[in-house]
């Protein structure tokens, strides 16, 4: 029985396991080369100021100049567009793109930082 039951676990890994040894002869384990440098403070803050825009984007901008934000910077999981694909989907100039989008940023410039105070 025993050897049955040793022979089920011999391929078994553990996360703890030395795999192999560093320059100064350290042991490496699985966990320390899975290790994520990662912060997840700065992966919070990150989310919580894209929640913060996109609120913005909603609240402050109209309807056409949301759209060409959206479009332009490829938000809510599109991609993005460049100002002649935006101008032919929404058959106006690419010039007229480039005024509303550059008066849409500033409305959201000035709303983050009434928002960041």
């Amino acid at each position: 029985m025993y050897f049955r039951n040793r022979k089920k676990s011999a391929q078994d890994v553990y996360i703890s396991d030395p795999i192999d040894t560093d320059k100064d002869g350290n042991a490496l384990t699985l966990q320390d080369i899975m290790a994520d440098d990662t912060c997840i403070f700065d992966d919070i803050e990150l989310r919580l100021r894209a929640e913060q825009l996109h609120r913005c984007i909603e609240q402050s901008l109209a309807g056409r100049e949301r759209e060409i934000v959206v479009m332009r910077y490829g938000l809510n999981g599109k991609r993005p567009l460049t100002q002649r694909e935006v101008a032919s989907r929404l058959e106006i100039s690419r010039s007229y793109v480039s005024r509303l989008e550059k008066k849409a940023l500033e409305k959201l410039r000035a709303e983050l930082e009434k928002c960041g105070k």
